[in-house]
Order: C-alpha cells, then sequence, then structure tokens
C-alpha cells in the first residue's frame, strides 16, 4: 500500500453550523427537552458530532453506503471500515447559529496486520474553526478490513479490565434511535440501518450501533453526573462491536484531582464495548 502515502497532507473544507433545527433534533434523540435555541445560546460541544456531513451525491456511493473512495480518503483496497478512535478537544464553546468551518487533513495512512488479517488505519485531523477561532480539533483513526469470510466481522479483543463504577445508566440502542442518529449524521453506512448487510455483508451479528452514538451518549450521561461542569477532552477507543437490541450499560468512575474520569460502554456480557478518557471540571 505503498502507493496510498501520496494522500497524506490531502485537506479540505466544509462549511456548518450548529442551527436551532438540528439542535431541537439533537435534544429530542438524547430525550430532553428542547434547549434554549435562540442565536449565540450554548450547547454541548459534543454536538459537533452531527455537523460537517459528507453529502456525496447518490451516485457516489459505495456499496457500503458510504462515499467512494479516492475522492477525499485514499482509495484503500480494503471493504469494511470502521471507526477505530477518535481524540476530542473541546476549546471555546459551541453555539446556535455559529457559523464553522472544518478542515480536515489525512496526516498518517498505516498499514497493518491484526488478528482479522490486513488492516489499513487513515488518520485524520479535523479543525474546527468558528469567528473566534478553534472551537474544537478531532482527530480520527478510520480502520480498514478485509472482507468478511462468514466467521464473525471482527475477532474482538480479550475483555479488558474495568475500573470501579461511580454510577452506571442502562443503555438499550433499538433501531429507531440508529435510525435517528444515522439520520441526524446523514450517514448512510448500512450495517447501522440494514440488517441483511450487516449480516450477510459484513458478518455481524445484527445491526450495529454507531460508535459516534455510543459516545455521545456516553458523554451526555457523564455530564448529567457533572451539572455545571465543562467538557475539555474525550480519547475515544472502540474496543468491540455493539450490537443493537441487546442491553448494553453507560459507566464511569469519579474524577481524579484534574477532573479525568474512565467512562465506558458495557455489552450484554459486561464486556466493554467502547471507552472513553475524558476531562470534565
Amino acid at each position: 500500500m505503498e502507493e496510498l502515502q501520496g494522500w497524506v497532507g490531502r485537506a479540505r473544507e466544509v462549511a456548518d453550523e450548529m442551527s436551532a433545527p438540528a439542535a431541537r433534533r439533537m435534544a429530542a434523540m438524547l430525550d430532553q427537552a428542547a434547549p434554549d435555541l435562540s442565536p449565540g445560546a450554548a450547547v454541548p460541544p459534543f454536538w459537533l458530532a452531527i455537523l460537517f456531513d459528507d453529502a456525496q451525491p447518490q451516485s457516489r456511493l459505495g456499496a457500503d453506503g458510504h462515499p467512494e473512495k479516492g475522492e477525499f480518503l485514499p482509495p484503500v483496497p480494503l471493504p469494511r471500515r470502521m471507526l477505530a478512535g477518535r481524540r476530542l478537544r473541546y476549546l471555546s464553546p459551541l453555539r446556535i447559529g455559529q457559523p464553522l468551518t472544518r478542515k480536515s487533513e489525512i496526516t498518517a495512512i498505516t498499514p497493518k496486520e491484526g488478528r482479522s488479517g490486513k488492516l489499513c488505519f487513515v488518520t485524520v485531523l479535523h479543525t474546527v474553526t468558528g469567528p473566534d477561532g478553534v472551537v474544537a480539533t478531532e482527530e480520527q483513526d478510520i480502520a480498514y478490513r478485509e472482507a468478511s469470510t462468514g466467521g464473525g466481522a471482527t475477532k474482538p479483543e480479550a475483555p479488558a479490565p474495568k475500573p470501579d463504577a461511580a454510577w452506571r445508566v442502562p443503555f438499550n440502542p433499538d433501531p429507531v434511535l440508529l435510525f435517528r442518529y444515522s439520520a441526524l449524521c446523514y450517514n448512510g453506512h448500512r450495517i447501522h440501518y440494514d440488517v441483511d448487510y450487516a449480516r450477510d455483508a459484513e458478518g455481524y451479528p445484527g445491526l450495529v450501533v454507531n460508535g459516534g452514538l455510543s459516545t455521545t451518549m456516553l458523554l451526555d450521561a457523564a455530564m448529567k453526573q457533572a451539572p455545571g461542569a465543562t467538557l475539555h477532552s474525550a480519547d475515544v477507543r472502540t474496543m468491540r462491536p455493539l450490537t443493537c437490541n441487546r442491553p448494553a450499560t453507560l459507566a464511569g468512575t469519579a474524577p481524579d484531582e484534574q477532573g479525568s474520569r474512565t467512562l465506558w460502554v458495557e455489552d450484554e456480557t459486561g464486556a466493554m464495548a467502547l471507552r472513553i478518557q475524558a476531562r470534565i471540571s
């Protein structure tokens, strides 16, 4: 895959804003009353996740529902993709009506051999700016994998040890919740809504819960444990797929002296499916 290294440094910009309708829909998905939607009102910074969709024409979508590779993202010759991790930094408030620009740059392309075969990680750095400067940064690790061989979509890691939880909240992702989140993000990835495709083409046992949805639900639950606090950063790692219609749990530790907390989602077996190291103070 050495020929892909020429894609490192490729960049593009997309404009967007946290509109009042988008914020109202996000609050509804989170089962909250509508927030203050007046221009300039602040909303949680992690709501940025529903902005800057990659709305490509229908004719430019791949078989998995994602935009075809080779326009911005490199033409990695591996068919399945997932977001393996992200590192989020929130630097200034996110406000209703605020014009925003996101610059995305490919910073690394790293082929590897994993438990499931060949892998390729594409690292993309997103920088979101508004009228007063940088609002947030997000560094994403996009993982590309080989086609399913029918033995399961991936070989999950051995269950990670879990710290003592200071709080736990039930999380029951159903198809409607997955649909609403995908609609908010304009995310066409078929593993989140087409169960036949998820099973037959990618080898999952059912619909896959969006990693972004799990992250959003987990950060929302954590902020409810710390009313009035500010979210500064969140380092997210996907550890195993979470399957729709199976009971899960959101959990977190008490903060240390610097406000750092470990947050995680447990699947129906009690294993960690997603982990976040967050700083909230």
